[in-house]
């Protein structure tokens, strides 16, 4: 990590993918509105693996592959997000993964996830939608430093 002065250089996709990441992490507020189309939706989308699956698949992994680089390339020089570059893309692409080849145990735990009847329901969506308000509010975040940056 960099201790240092100087202003933390931020590319051009950070934001972006922060602000994404967010974005679709938000859309799990839809879960405390309506538990069983949330879930019919999600669980259908895995199940039937349609074009949806397979361009939301693709979207994600791109991000979470270019995070990784990103992360990678600046070795020595990271800022403190990066480190959800490593981590969260990790977990985003193990678990897309996992889904894409069935793994058992994975999909079990999906499934338990999605299970309307579950006394957990909140807690697990709710920590969800929480790291979606907190990538967003670090996109917008990076977004402004960026222009700010580029002005300087």
């Amino acid at each position: 990590m960099a201790m240092d002065n100087k202003p933390d250089k931020i590319i051009w996709i950070e934001p972006v993918f922060f602000i994404l990441f967010g974005v679709f992490h938000l859309h799990r507020i839809w879960a405390f509105l309506d538990r069983n189309s949330y879930s019919n939706f999600w669980l259908n989308v895995m199940d039937n693996r349609g074009w949806f699956y397979f361009s939301l698949m693709g979207i994600l992994s791109v991000l979470c592959i270019s995070g990784i680089a990103l992360f990678v390339k600046n070795i020595g020089n990271n800022k403190w997000w990066r480190l959800v570059y490593i981590f969260g893309g990790g977990y985003v692409l193990f678990d897309l993964f996992a889904i894409f080849v069935g793994f058992s145990f994975w999909i079990s735990l999906l499934y338990w996830m999605f299970d309307v009847t579950n006394h957990y329901w909140y807690a697990v969506w709710g920590f969800f939608t929480v790291i979606g308000l907190s990538s967003f509010i670090i996109g917008l975040s990076l977004g402004k430093q960026l222009v700010r940056q580029k002005r300087l």
